[in-house]
């Protein structure tokens, strides 16, 4: 035998003794974490079926609840709708919480109506683009079913620059602040909708034809 071979020979003999330690030392290790990743990955699995399935059996219940409500049976509707706020799944709870309050306001109670849109408003587990739009909703409510005072409490804050429902809150208060015979805020209301480069057409051309409507009358009567 060459020195070559046997020196190759001792190389390979030392290489696995020390694959042996390691293996003796990590060798448990190595298997529990391969076990771990294996589990992991059945968890996840098993969680997204979970969570699709979850989520398919509140779509269906939200669009039987509407259903229910198209066809006029507003009692059923509204059932339908609270069982899916106490157990359905994702986003369906807030959406059947929003519908809910437009059901009441449908079947002329807009008291308990509004008294819905308040609580998402008020729920800071909701996202904050639809609490507003709950305030909103509530607001148009109380134009004809409140006072100024009370549309004010909600939508002020909206009419801030920049706030994306600047447009309808101003709108909403100008309707609120006309009703009660305050024709200077009204105006100043829709002025600001006229004056705003970014407010939709339709709103511009209703608050136009609001201004020149106030500036030609008396108080409503």
């Amino acid at each position: 035998m060459s020195d070559d071979s046997f020196i190759r020979e001792v190389n390979e003999e030392l290489r696995q003794d020390q694959l042996k330690a390691l293996w003796r030392r990590y060798g448990t290790m190595a298997i529990a974490a391969v076990g771990l990743i294996i589990l992991a990955t059945a968890a996840y699995v098993g969680y997204e079926y979970w969570s699709t399935s979850r989520a398919n059996q509140a779509g269906d219940a939200f669009a039987r609840a509407l259903e229910l409500a198209d066809e006029g049976k507003t009692d059923e509707a509204l059932a339908a709708l609270e069982e899916i706020e106490t157990s359905g799944y994702g986003s369906y709870p807030v959406l059947a919480r929003l519908r809910a309050a437009a059901t009441l306001a449908d079947d002329g109670k807009p008291e308990e109506a509004v008294a819905k849109y308040d609580a998402v408003a008020g729920d800071n587990s909701v996202p904050a683009a639809i609490r507003d739009m709950a305030r909103l909703r509530a607001a148009l409510l109380l134009v004809d079913h409140g006072s100024y005072t009370d549309v004010a409490t909600r939508v002020e804050p909206l009419t801030a620059e920049g706030n994306a429902m600047r447009h309808t809150a101003r709108e909403t208060l100008a309707l609120a602040a006309w009703k009660e015979g305050d024709r200077e805020n009204a105006l100043a209301l829709y002025g600001q909708i006229i004056d705003d480069p970014q407010a939709p057409a339709g709103a511009r051309q209703r608050a136009e034809m609001m201004s020149d409507l106030i500036a030609g009358s008396g108080k409503p009567g």
